[in-house]
């Protein structure tokens, strides 16, 4: 096991690098950037100062470089100008649209886009994984068609759609709003236990807002695996043979059916993040959402290139976590694949 494991992390490594080359490529794929951007408006305006700065800042950063080099100072491989070191030694670049580095932005953001993530994913599989079985256990019965619907529905509600309804009623009955993660005071002090309550009592609707698809999609797949591993062969002889129906039900259809419903864990957590940005924008929450689209629009190069290495690093996390918890469920799966007898 400890061998798979540090296969699997040095595979990571490459992977990261593959991605961050995909990122900045696809960054520097729009014509201009935000200080060519920029810089027109200045000289439309005659600002010769703000010029000045905005010359400084090309060559402390090195965009005045090759592609190639700039780049390679990006990630941290080649010494960046200026003492500009790189993602690796964790300098994230500058936010020009922002005038900040780029790590003063985003530190309190890529927490709570944590927090969020991890109780929206949890918030899907302990709801999904009980009505799920429910469902398959009890097919066809008015619980599973009840079920049913509210999974459809789930699917076809987009989540800012949902944000917007419960923005307003709540309102409406309980003159309450909802935004935000945490209550004013809080906002730009430093966290406290008081600070700590108040994003885990407004954490309850965005959870619930932005996980209703995923959840709903989740009981879908667990009831059609489910029914399919009902249905074969060992389940009827083990019938037969008098094994009690639950310690039949979770020893092996559950166990077997569970495949899809982990190895779903690495696709979640992407697929929050980036589901959640207009849900984010909807609700005023201060996470990593709003920030990327902003950066995005403005071609702040270094602050979305940040966020999109986050999302990517989530999404090996999480395939990487995923592989590790189905070779422990599945005895079928073995580490060694591939090897011959």
């Amino acid at each position: 096991m400890l061998k798979y494991l540090a296969h699997r992390v040095l595979v990571m490594i490459p992977t990261l690098l593959v991605i961050s080359l995909l990122v900045f490529v696809i960054i520097q794929l729009p014509p201009g950037d935000f200080l060519s951007n920029k810089i027109q408006e200045l000289r439309a305006q005659g600002d010769n100062a703000a010029l000045e700065r905005i010359d400084f800042l090309r060559t402390t950063y090195g965009l005045d470089r090759p592609l190639i080099e700039q780049y390679a100072a990006w990630i941290g491989i080649w010494p960046g100008p200026n003492g500009f070191s790189g993602l690796l030694q964790g300098d994230w670049g500058w936010s020009f649209e922002h005038n900040r580095p780029v790590g003063e932005l985003i530190g309190d953001r890529l927490l709570l886009t944590l927090i969020i993530n991890f109780a929206t994913i949890l918030f899907i599989y302990i709801v999904s994984f009980p009505i799920g079985v429910y469902s398959a256990v009890r097919q066809y019965s008015a619980g599973d068609y009840g079920f049913t619907l509210l999974g459809y529905l789930g699917l076809a509600t987009p989540n800012f759609l949902l944000a917007l309804v419960l923005l307003y009623y709540v309102n409406l009955w309980f003159g309450v709003s909802i935004g935000g993660l945490m209550d004013q005071q809080y906002i730009d002090q430093p966290w406290s236990w008081a600070k700590v309550g108040s994003v885990l009592s407004h954490m309850i609707i965005p959870v619930i807002v932005i996980g209703t698809a995923g959840t709903a999609a989740m009981i879908r797949r667990l009831r059609a695996n489910l029914l399919d591993e009902l249905q074969k062969q060992y389940v009827t002889t083990a019938r037969a043979k008098g094994v009690p129906p639950m310690k039949l039900l979770v020893k092996y259809p559950i166990r077997m059916a569970l495949n899809p419903f982990i190895a779903d864990i690495g696709n979640l957590l992407p697929t929050v993040v980036s589901g959640s940005v207009i849900v984010s924008v909807v609700l005023s929450l201060p996470t990593a959402g709003p920030m990327l689209l902003e950066a995005l629009q403005s071609q702040d190069q270094y602050m979305a290139g940040s966020f999109l290495m986050f999302l990517a690093l989530l999404t090996v996390i999480g395939m990487l976590v995923s592989d590790i918890l189905l070779a422990i469920v599945d005895p079928r799966i073995r580490l060694t694949g591939g090897a011959t007898k």
